[in-house]
Parts: structure tokens; C-alpha cells; sequence
């Protein structure tokens, strides 16, 4: 059986068709898992158990102390050490030595094969094939070739963890799949996926009993996450002392990057002890194990709480007993303003070069549910019927299309 695979930036999924039914995969009650992982020591090694005649997978003991998505999460919270790997996908892009390319395969690996494993048990048997999501550019600072190096990192992990062939569907191309299925007659659709990482954009003749034909893609390096650590830099920081004292805005901006490792260890490092207070104290708490993962979840709450609210209260009492911050939308909205322009500019790109005028746009992601996003997407497009897809599940529901009705040779 083949399924596919959303390996997201903020979160994971995977799902087939069994006896011509969409099934997902579930983990514990969930169709998705945040893409995180823990490990309580250090990362170990998914092939350090193989030895001739066996299996080149990763065991299912080799990586037991390991937990993935929100247990990840409130583990390292409660513990205060071991690692968490918050969303690996944004790392694979990058230049890195040998040691850490060697480690960041790893982590993908224990996510990969958590997937198989799950897969397996609840759809009673071996998973060795799969289709994988990607967006069409990485986050990356190579350009191109950081996106070829993050497909083969994804590729060699998926090998460790046990699968015997993978290809990779761009994701926005995944999601045009899942909106064919919806379409009964022929139409040009113009696909707009807004995740966790990156944001992506799809022109494609899609319904009636043809298959779906991509005719063009795009691409931005930036999503949900970016809204984040705006939204951080905007509302939270300014507590801490941003632009209120000497300290350099990107120590700030290190603080809340919690999905980029080296970022994060820089701003552990930094010395605060010159620093007047109250700024000394909150900073050097922020310094302390888990406070900048709690930060990134108060921000990421606050950010959908905006969603369907006017207002939100955030409590940074962690940071220090009865600070808290008030945040209207309002807030929110100019704390998104880069990455809505940078996201206008891609759409009015996509809309300069679109072969002919789309029936329809069909919007999914996670990032789609904000409503200053979604408002920004409908006034790229005036004139042009927009649609709302499944925010979380539309790409991997479009990747199980794929798992099903395409060869899984690899790309």
C-alpha cells in the first residue's frame, strides 16, 4: 500500500485510500502531529543497530525514548533538558557541515519511520512506498541547490526509516489533486497553499474525468512560522526590552526563531548582565531552557486566538510572575504587514504571468485561516470565485490521491 506524506514545517501528516475511501492516518486521536521531536538525551543514531542481514530500517528500540508533536513538546517543557527539534523541514535548506547534515538526517528519519510505524499498525501492513509533499522552493540559503539538498536529505531519511521507494509532489500540485476530486466539469484553478514554511501557488486544468495537468508553479520561502516571530518581534519583545535598550534587535530576533537551531543557540550565549533591569531579569529567563518554546507557543496561540477574536490577553508569567501583554487584532495586523506585501508581490507575479484567467481559487494551508491573510488573497484575485479548502488536511488528502493513482517511482 502506498501513502502520502504532508512532512509540514509546523505539522505532519499522512493518508491513503483503502477500498477507495480517503483514510487518514492517525495519530493517538489526531490526523496530525506537530512536527517536533524529543529526544530526553541526545539524538541518537536510527542506523547504529545495523549489522549484517538486517534490516536497514530503523528498530522500533532505537528510537523508544523518542516522543513527536505536542508530547514532544510538553515533555521538554516539563523535563527543562534532553532536545526538541522544532519544525526540521526549515532547516534541510541551509548550508551545513557533514556532522550536522548527518544529524539533521536523523531527525528526519525518526519523524519518517514515526510515520511508517503508524501507518503500518493502523492499516494492518507493511508500509514501504509513499508519495511526499515539498514545497516548490525550500527555505533555503542556496538558492536552488538547497532545495536538491533538502530533497535528498528527505530521501535518505526515508530510506533508514524503512521505505523502499519514495518520489515528491510539489504541494500545491497535492492540493490541486484534492480539489480535482470536488470538480465535476473542466476548469483552470489557480491553487494557493499557505503552510507553515512557505507559501505556494499552482495554475492547473483540473475536474471531470481527465487527470490533472500543472501547468505552472510558484513559490515564497515564507509562511505561518514568519507570522510568528512577527508577531513576537511586534507584541512580545518590546516587553523584554526591543528598541528600549542597547541590546541588537537580532538577539530578539534569535530568541523567537525558535524552528532555527543556530539562531537559537546564539541568543543563549548572549550576556546579559549589564543590562538594566527589568529587561535583565526577563531576558536571561527567556535564556532559560523551554522559555523560548514557551514564547513561540504563546505567540502561535495568540495568532489564532486573533483569528476569530477582536482581542487576546497573552500571560508571559514564565518570563516573570504577573507579566502579561494585551494584543488586538489590530496588533496582529500590522505585526503581518511584511509578509502580506511580500505575499501580494508573489500573487501579482503569478497574475502577470497565468496563462488565462482561472475559473476559481482554491485556498488552503494552515496560514489560510487568518483572516487578514485570507482578505489578502481575495483582493490579489478581485472578480475571481474563491474557495476554501481543508486548512490542515489538503495537501495530504491531494498526496493520497497521488499515492494511489500515480506510479511511486522516485522523481
Amino acid at each position: 500500500m502506498h501513502i502520502g506524506i504532508d512532512f509540514g514545517t509546523s505539522y505532519t501528516a499522512a493518508a491513503t485510500f483503502v477500498d477507495g475511501e480517503l483514510t487518514h492516518v492517525m495519530f493517538g486521536d489526531a490526523k496530525q502531529f506537530r512536527t517536533a521531536v524529543f529526544f530526553p538525551e541526545v539524538v541518537p543514531d536510527p542506523s547504529r543497530r545495523r549489522a549484517a542481514g538486517e534490516s536497514r530500517a530503523a528498530t522500533v528500540e532505537s528510537f523508544q525514548e523518542a516522543l513527536f508533536g505536542d508530547e514532544a513538546v510538553d515533555a521538554y517543557l516539563e523535563y527543562g533538558d534532553g532536545n526538541l527539534i522544532e519544525s526540521p523541514k526549515s532547516m534541510l535548506g541551509f548550508r551545513m557541515d557533514p556532522q550536522v547534515r548527518k544529524v539533521i538526517v536523523h531527525i528526519a528519519t525518526y519523524v519518517l519511520e514515526h510515520i511508517r510505524l503508524a501507518a503500518g499498525r493502523q492499516l494492518g501492513e507493511e508500509i514501504r512506498t509513499a508519495v511526499i509533499g515539498r514545497p516548490v522552493h525550500f527555505r533555503s540559503s542556496m538558492g536552488e541547490k538547497g532545495s536538491e539538498q533538502a530533497v535528498e536529505i528527505i530521501r535518505e531519511a526515508a530510506a533508514v526509516a524503512g521505505f523502499d521507494a519514495v518520489s515528491f509532489l510539489e504541494e500545491p500540485a497535492a492540493a490541486a489533486m484534492h480539489y480535482h476530486k470536488r470538480l465535476d466539469t473542466r476548469q483552470t484553478a489557480l491553487i494557493v497553499d499557505i503552510g507553515g514554511g512557505t507559501t505556494d501557488v499552482a495554475f492547473a486544468e483540473l475536474g471531470g474525468d481527465e487527470l490533472p495537468r500543472i501547468v505552472r508553479t510558484w513559490g515564497l520561502a515564507k509562511g505561518g512560522t514568519d507570522l510568528d516571530v512577527s508577531l513576537s518581534m511586534h507584541a512580545f519583545m518590546p516587553q523584554l526590552g526591543n528598541n528600549l535598550t542597547r541590546v541588537p534587535v537580532h538577539h530578539y530576533v534569535e530568541a523567537a526563531s525558535v524552528h532555527n537551531l543556530p539562531k537559537q543557540r546564539e541568543f543563549r550565549r548572549q550576556d546579559y548582565r549589564l543590562v538594566d533591569d527589568p529587561w535583565r531579569s526577563r531576558l536571561q529567563a527567556l535564556q532559560q531552557p523551554g522559555a523560548t518554546t514557551r514564547l513561540n507557543q504563546t505567540a502561535e496561540r495568540s495568532k489564532i486566538a486573533l483569528s476569530s477574536h477582536e482581542r487576546t490577553e497573552a500571560d508571559l508569567g514564565f518570563l516573570e510572575a504577573c507579566l502579561g501583554v494585551h494584543i488586538a487584532r489590530t496588533d496582529m495586523d500590522q505585526a503581518v504587514e511584511p509578509f502580506i506585501e511580500r505575499m501580494q508581490r508573489l500573487l501579482a507575479e503569478v497574475r502577470d504571468e497565468w496563462p488565462s484567467v482561472p475559473a476559481s481559487v482554491f485556498l488552503t494551508g494552515g496560514t489560510s485561516r487568518s483572516p487578514v491573510v485570507k482578505a489578502a488573497v481575495r483582493e490579489s484575485f478581485p472578480g475571481i470565485p474563491m474557495v476554501e479548502g481543508d486548512p490542515s488536511l489538503g495537501v495530504v488528502s491531494g498526496l493520497a490521491v497521488a499515492a494511489t493513482e500515480l506510479s511511486p517511482s522516485p522523481a
